[in-house]
């Protein structure tokens, strides 16, 4: 088997942290109008280290792109409206 022809290894998720849950909900429904996202996104609550108040939590927004159609800085700069930002690998 030629290695060459696996091409690149790239991930096929992005993860994008806001800093509430409205805000999560906010760019899922936002994702699909302005970036055409086929699967519904995963949100998903991430408590900061020690905190147990839900007002200290993070909230992942996770999308899959295994055809690599979405660009990381696009992603950042949509997810910087909320006052988010996207995670990198």
């Amino acid at each position: 088997m030629d290695v060459s022809e696996n091409g690149r290894v790239s991930d096929v998720r992005h993860v994008l942290v806001l800093p509430d849950r409205d805000a999560a909900e906010e760019v899922v429904e936002a994702l699909v109008e302005r970036f055409g996202v086929r699967e519904e996104p995963q949100v998903v609550r991430d408590a900061l280290a020690g905190e147990d108040d839900a007002e200290d939590a993070q909230w992942l927004v996770v999308l899959r792109d295994e055809e690599g159609r979405l660009d990381a800085e696009e992603l950042h700069a949509f997810a910087a409206e909320w006052e988010g930002w996207r995670e990198e690998p």
